[in-house]
């Protein structure tokens, strides 16, 4: 641990001294490092021990976190900085992210929403409807919890432990997780539960329903995304999927740990399933404190 808190410290003063950099772009620096060291400290490798097919594995997951190619190539580029001031200090012989490409700006994922136009998509809901403050519950439980539309429509009463502020999410091949929720989440729940319109057999335990007592269907949460996000004036292509993206590409800007988004998402990969399995959930909670915008 001393040794690392050398190296940022020693990187701190090499980008203000010699690279002249603004207190913002040094704060971008070192959160990209962070991040490094944080998959450092998983693989079970020193800094100095880094390869190049670390490295590689490093940029996979920024991927399988869905995060924006601009977002991945910030942030290789601030690991390339960090490669390259070990060299000049001596740290280092040999730089590995010489090979290290950036990803390709031009690949075309899901546009990500800014908080600001969240916020203008959750406040164009028409609250004198009777399906508004349902709406007004589903998009804020999507954003705030990063969840699939599959999971969202499957949530049910048991699943929430609203004092414990965390929900329990049943993902893919039936795996289940806990995921913090803001108290923002809460509040839209809180207030949404007492018009909840009555179940019909088998869908009494399941949160939201239709207006017809069944669950939402998938094609449902798809058109009323997009009704909100023609009411607020947004030009984007936006689907549900987006506001999973946007909690993750918000959290990892903010400074959050790697391992904690991709626990809170539930994603998988070849190379990392099992550095993800086993997060604290006080960790996950703090993550979430910390660097979600619903919790500022």
């Amino acid at each position: 641990m001393e040794k690392e808190s050398k190296l940022r410290s020693d990187y701190n003063i090499y980008l203000r001294l010699e690279k002249s950099l603004s207190a913002n772009s040094v704060d971008a620096y070192q959160r990209d490092v962070d991040k490094l060291f944080s998959f450092a400290e998983g693989e079970g490798v020193a800094i100095e021990e880094i390869t190049y097919e670390h490295l590689q594995q490093f940029v996979a997951q920024l991927q399988d976190l869905g995060i924006h190619p601009r977002s991945q190539a910030r942030i290789v580029s601030g690991i390339k900085s960090f490669f390259h001031f070990l060299v000049v200090d001596g740290y280092l012989q040999n730089d590995p992210t010489e090979l290290l490409e950036s990803p390709k700006v031009g690949f075309k994922l899901p546009d990500v929403l800014t908080v600001e136009e969240i916020n203008r998509i959750i406040d164009s809901i028409d609250l004198t409807t009777n399906e508004g403050q349902r709406n007004r519950a589903l998009l804020e439980v999507l954003y705030s919890c990063g969840l699939r539309v599959s999971e969202v429509i499957h949530l049910r009463y048991q699943d929430l432990f609203l004092d414990e502020e965390f929900i329990r999410v049943e993902g893919k091949g039936s795996k289940q997780r806990l995921v913090p929720i803001s108290k923002k989440a809460i509040k839209e729940i809180q207030l949404y539960l007492p018009d909840r319109v009555t179940p019909k057999k088998g869908f009494e335990d399941i949160l939201f329903l239709s207006k017809r007592g069944k669950a939402l269907s998938r094609i449902t949460v798809f058109y009323i995304v997009k009704q909100q996000v023609e009411y607020a004036g947004i030009h984007k292509n936006i689907s549900p999927h987006t506001f999973r993206h946007s909690f993750a590409t918000h959290l990892l800007e903010g400074g959050a740990n790697l391992r904690a988004i991709q626990e809170m998402l539930g994603h998988e990969s070849i190379t990392t399933t099992e550095l993800y399995t086993h997060i604290d959930r006080e960790f996950l909670r703090r993550e979430i404190l910390e660097h979600h915008p619903r919790s500022k």
